[in-house]
């Protein structure tokens, strides 16, 4: 599936603090019915302080087909359980038969605005040196073009995979290396476009350019499409780890960061980094000058931003900046919030 459908999952914390941390908006409504056009951050922060706390609140309806998932029509209920704030669902008219209401899993209110984030999540990836390096390469286009556009016939070379037909074509971007550890974390291997093998020899194997972003060109690389499927649903959380990261790289290297920039991070799945994990983004303190002391200091970092996580590598992650109250940019702190 293309295109990306993202929706609420059930998630019971395993934190026994968790609950302390759960405030309710001042003001907020007791029911509240779900609208096309909604997406899980809004309604989580009309009844929230803290949106990503909602899988603490969230009541699953066993009688609901797709419980985790919610609706436009949809009517939420705000209770409390042994004295917890829960929110319950209800879809319509549910009879207790075998038979229960099912939603395309399409129709599910995403947790943030998917034109927001659509853009890019096949746009790059982060891969090894070594594989880039020894995946299949563009070796000419036909009648000897140097670049080639989708319903163009391109020849490459080296080792494609057995049985795998379709593959994503990219080329090398940045290196990411931690500012702090001087590690390399990864090369960033920029989407260009698909292409479908037809014809194979012992050499060369032929390919037809199923779509491009941009002009494929000699020496752009293959890799397999199997291992890059993004989930296909996920929610805003707080993560299970401890996270403290930087900001290493801004996606269409803008300067300044706000709300829908996308960023890469130095932490990834070592770290335990998953898929909805919510982080504050601090902002580095400036170096001043200290008149009295006669030296410089650092003033403390400062509480500047939201950013969700969508996109887990080993060891970098990609996020969608949620919002932010001043402009961010590389070496901010990525933090629990």
């Amino acid at each position: 599936m293309k295109k990306l459908c993202l929706g609420l999952v059930l998630l019971f914390s395993v934190m026994h603090n968790v609950y302390a941390q759960v405030e309710l908006r001042p003001g907020h409504p007791s029911t509240y019915t779900v609208k096309k056009g909604d997406t899980l951050w809004d309604i989580s922060e009309t009844f929230l302080n803290s949106p990503w706390l909602w899988p603490e609140i969230w009541q699953v309806n066993p009688q609901i087909a797709n419980p985790h998932l919610i609706y436009p029509g949809d009517s939420l209920t705000l209770i409390y359980l042994d004295g917890r704030p829960r929110l319950v669902v209800s879809r319509g008219t549910v009879k207790l038969t075998p038979q229960m209401r099912s939603s395309d899993i399409g129709d599910a209110i995403p947790a943030i605005p998917l034109e927001a984030i659509n853009t890019f999540l096949s746009r790059s990836r982060v891969v090894t040196k070594d594989r880039l390096k020894r995946a299949p390469y563009v070796l000419a286009g036909s009648n000897h073009r140097i670049i080639s556009g989708a319903g163009d016939k391109i020849y490459a070379r080296g080792e494609f995979e057995p049985g795998t037909r379709v593959y994503g074509i990219y080329r090398k971007g940045q290196t990411f290396v931690d500012p702090e550890t001087r590690e390399k974390l990864g090369v960033q291997a920029l989407d260009v476009g698909t292409g479908r093998i037809t014809a194979e020899d012992d050499e060369v194997t032929t390919l037809s350019l199923t779509s491009t972003n941009e002009e494929v060109r000699v020496g752009d690389r293959f890799l397999s499409l199997t291992d890059e499927q993004v989930s296909a649903t996920f929610f805003p959380k707080a993560p299970d780890a401890e996270i403290d990261g930087l900001i290493i790289a801004v996606e269409g290297g803008v300067a300044n960061v706000g709300a829908f920039d996308v960023v890469v991070i130095n932490r990834g799945a070592r770290e335990n980094v998953q898929t909805g994990d919510v982080l504050a983004v601090n902002k580095a303190g400036e170096r001043i000058k200290d008149r009295i002391a006669r030296d410089r200091v650092t003033l403390p970092s400062e509480r500047a931003g939201l950013l969700i996580v969508f996109k887990v590598f080993e060891k970098v992650s990609y996020g969608l900046v949620l919002g932010a109250d001043q402009p961010l940019s590389v070496f901010d702190e990525v933090v629990n919030p």
